[in-house]
């Protein structure tokens, strides 16, 4: 069994994989070209929600939202998590018929943690919400964290583990050594039986070089925090048709993102935001929370994710080397995730079939077959 593991990339689910491959007796080394966090992990909207996946990520989103329930006894920290719900806002009469056949076609699933809500509900809920909306869809139990918390949360006990964090090393290349890999980063060199690509935004260089090449770019959702306002929100809401995640924390503040896009610098590798696309984002919250039209923006910031062609991410082995595992391409919605991702990677590398479906993630579907 391969013993020597490198995972490259210490975000969320980089420090996932290398918490589950440390429990099962693996020697891990985690590579970031940054700090644990930098980027997307670290200062997302955090969102935990199961509420508008993709129909393919549904079970992973169930089983990690199991996973936030017990957090504490993980991580030794529950991470900030708070259990308020989140709700999705209709608009007009054609949102409410967006989200009725949302519902519907989950329940034919078999899933019935998304339930329609009308007009008198949703005022009891978000009594601050502007009259027009005639109705929601409301996922109970679906919340919020702190992201960097989290992300040092299960860096620490990846370490309590046994795992090793190597912070500020980019890596240069990759090349065969052995039954395994060396990794070159600056003047150092790590060698691994299995190499585990987290690398978010930056994986696509990884799968160049593995032979593999994906369809992935590089994008930067905003976010803005406002003054201190008196309570008024005790769940998450976002729109039906336009991006919105919008949430008021305990000491008053209040989260706006969704989204809506700033700009990737290839060459800092830093994200910067758009005073065009704060605005609108904006405007849509003071549609929906009018009297937020007063409230002072504090901070805006930006996040660099890796964005996948078909929006959901790559979860699987590699399809040209038994000795790879891919874990990236969250396009803007893996935080949840990614109490999960660790186990299916340590299943992964533990030659088992992981207990949740990833076929949808397969690498695989990116390349082309070959004319017969």
């Amino acid at each position: 069994m391969s013993r020597r593991v490198v995972v490259v990339g210490a975000g969320f689910h980089g420090c996932s994989a290398a918490l589950r491959l440390s429990n099962q007796g693996y020697e891990v080394t985690v590579i970031d070209k940054a700090y644990a966090g930098r980027h997307a992990s670290g200062v997302n909207a955090g969102g935990v929600r199961r509420l508008g996946r993709h129909p393919a990520e549904i079970p992973l989103a169930i089983a990690a939202w199991e996973r936030w329930q017990n957090m504490a006894s993980i991580v030794g920290d529950d991470c900030g998590f708070r259990p308020v719900g989140q709700i999705k806002v209709a608009e007009n009469d054609n949102d409410m018929a967006i989200l009725n056949e949302r519902e519907r076609q989950l329940q034919n699933q078999g899933y019935h943690h998304e339930k329609l809500i009308n007009r008198d509900e949703l005022r009891k809920r978000l009594p601050a919400l502007a009259g027009h909306c005639p109705g929601g869809l409301a996922c109970d139990g679906d919340g919020f964290a702190n992201p960097y918390r989290t992300v040092t949360a299960w860096r620490r006990e990846a370490e309590r583990q046994g795992a090793c964090f190597r912070e500020g090393i980019e890596i240069t290349g990759i090349e065969p050594k052995g039954n395994g890999w060396r990794l070159s980063g600056g003047d150092e060199h790590f060698d691994a039986d299995l190499l585990v690509n987290c690398a978010g935004a930056w994986a696509g260089e990884l799968c160049k070089w593995l032979g593999e090449p994906v369809p992935i770019t590089a994008e930067a959702p905003m976010l803005m925090i406002t003054e201190r306002l008196s309570p008024f929100l005790g769940t998450v809401v976002g729109a039906t048709s336009r991006p919105l995640s919008f949430k008021q924390f305990e000491n008053g503040t209040v989260l706006i993102g969704g989204g809506v896009r700033g700009v990737v610098d290839t060459v800092r590798h830093v994200a910067e935001t758009r005073l065009d696309g704060l605005a609108e984002n904006a405007d849509t919250v003071v549609s929906l929370f009018p009297f937020m039209k007063e409230a002072r923006i504090m901070r805006t910031w930006a996040g660099v994710e890796a964005v996948m062609q078909d929006h959901i991410p790559v979860i699987g082995p590699s399809s040209q080397h038994d000795n790879v595992i891919h874990a990236f391409g969250f396009s803007a919605h893996g935080y949840q995730l990614g109490p999960i991702t660790g186990e299916i990677v340590a299943d992964l590398a533990m030659e088992r079939d992981p207990k949740l479906p990833i076929t949808p993630f397969s690498i695989q579907r990116f390349q082309t077959p070959c004319p017969e």
